[in-house]
């Protein structure tokens, strides 16, 4: 019996290249591009290895997660993301991930992922994260906690709201 891999990402093209390479590695691959979508073939295909996009068009993965993990309670899940951030890991790993991986990101590493074992030594590349990067990645994880409200989110960094727009207009959210 072949492995079951769901792939969740809103990006077509990725979804498209990573399902070919990781069939022709011989796992049985279906894609997503929601969470709705996710849940359901979650649901009816019981994947063993499950690779979720941190950010969705309608919800993040971190939303998503736990609800996958109710479904299928053994899946092996990896969080991808082109946003990278510590706190987003660490949120990634309480909710039950087994690793956690910058995009981009090819079939073999992903697949490498899923085999991480707590405990083992493993080589990661020193690519410190830029100051201004965490800021705005903490910036986002606020503005998300307070569901977009920049005003909240402003009062909970002890920032002006007019500073706060500056910082969200110079860079904008893409993926």
């Amino acid at each position: 019996m072949q492995t079951r891999i769901l792939l969740i990402d809103d990006d077509e093209t990725l979804l498209q290249v990573l399902a070919r390479a990781l069939t022709r590695r011989g796992l049985e691959v279906a894609t997503a591009r929601n969470g709705e979508e996710a849940l359901r073939l979650c649901d009816e295909l019981g994947p063993e290895l499950i690779s979720l996009d941190l950010k969705l068009e309608q919800e993040t993965g971190l939303q998503l997660l736990p609800r996958l993990l109710q479904i299928q309670p053994d899946a092996r899940i990896v969080l991808l993301t082109a946003y990278a951030s510590v706190a987003t890991a660490v949120d990634a790993i309480k909710l039950g991930a087994v690793n956690y991986l910058c995009k981009p990101a090819d079939a073999d590493q992903i697949l490498a992922a899923f085999d991480y074992q707590p405990g083992e030594e493993h080589d990661i590349k020193n690519n410190p994260i830029s100051v201004k990067r965490l800021e705005w990645e903490h910036i986002q994880q606020v503005l998300q906690q307070n569901d977009g409200n920049v005003s909240a989110t402003a009062r909970e960094l002890g920032m002006h709201r007019r500073t706060l727009q500056r910082k969200l207009q110079k860079h904008p959210v893409k993926e």
